[in-house]
């Protein structure tokens, strides 16, 4: 046997041994992130922009008091804050663009990124799934692309995202992963199934559209979410930060 072949078995051992001990979610083709609370956090900042903005084209902050914004989409929240004040949903989807001309440049100049958190695990991660020649990074968040962009330019992570489905793509986060398909499938010219996605996310919301479409999730409890709630809500795989992947890992 020669030394070339001798090397060339004992890399595929190497590698063999590696993927045996990668939890079945490496092996995924597209996967797809959620961004608050997922990739990183931007602080107290944006609600007040946020509310802002609604009140000065609606009139009202509508009923804000313990509402739940995690794993919404941004018009799902001006919805449900509205209506119960008097404003149809067919009128604040109407309006929404007045709303977003006034949110979105405050967004993009008001951001302070000093009380922005990047958080763990994330751009280690990101790189190695980019170096992947078989992989494919995407967005699916409920923020409208424009501030979704906004939050990632702080911490340089547009570079990894070429696509993604954002708020604009439907009024509940159920919708959004048929758009990101779509999307996906129009730019990388192939179709991926089901059992060939993962969606990342930090709320029971995440783990709802994930399961609504036969996506796995991987949940991260770097928000608001327990890792309990995470796998109660029926998340495929939870672990505490991005950083964390060993938790998947069986130790050898």
């Amino acid at each position: 046997m020669s030394a070339s072949t001798v090397g060339r078995d004992g890399a595929e051992k190497v590698e063999r041994r590696e993927r045996a001990l990668w939890p079945e979610w490496m092996d995924k083709r597209l996967l797809l992130f959620d961004i608050d609370g997922t990739l990183l956090r931007c602080g107290r900042q944006v609600g007040p922009i946020f509310f802002e903005s609604m009140e000065a084209v609606f009139g009202t902050r509508g009923a804000w008091r313990g509402y739940r914004f995690s794993g919404k989409t941004d018009a799902q929240i001006v919805t449900e804050l509205l209506e119960p004040v008097g404003h149809g949903v067919d009128e604040v989807v109407h309006r929404l663009g007045d709303m977003q001309s006034i949110y979105l440049p405050r967004l993009e100049r008001e951001l302070d990124p000093k009380e922005m958190l990047l958080l763990p695990g994330v751009v280690e991660l990101l790189d190695h799934l980019e170096s992947r020649h078989d992989t494919h990074l995407g967005l699916l968040t409920g923020n409208w692309e424009r501030g979704a962009r906004a939050k990632l330019s702080h911490f340089d992570l547009n570079r990894y995202f070429s696509f993604g489905a954002f708020g604009d793509d439907g009024l509940c986060r159920t919708e959004l992963p048929p758009a990101a398909l779509r999307k996906a499938e129009a730019l990388l010219g192939r179709r991926f199934e089901p059992e060939e996605v993962l969606i990342v996310g930090d709320t029971e919301n995440d783990v709802r559209c994930a399961r609504a479409h036969g996506i796995q999730c991987l949940g991260v409890a770097t928000g608001f979410v327990s890792a309990e709630a995470l796998h109660a809500a029926g998340a495929d795989w939870v672990v505490s930060t991005l950083d964390r992947l060993d938790e998947l890992v069986p130790v050898c």
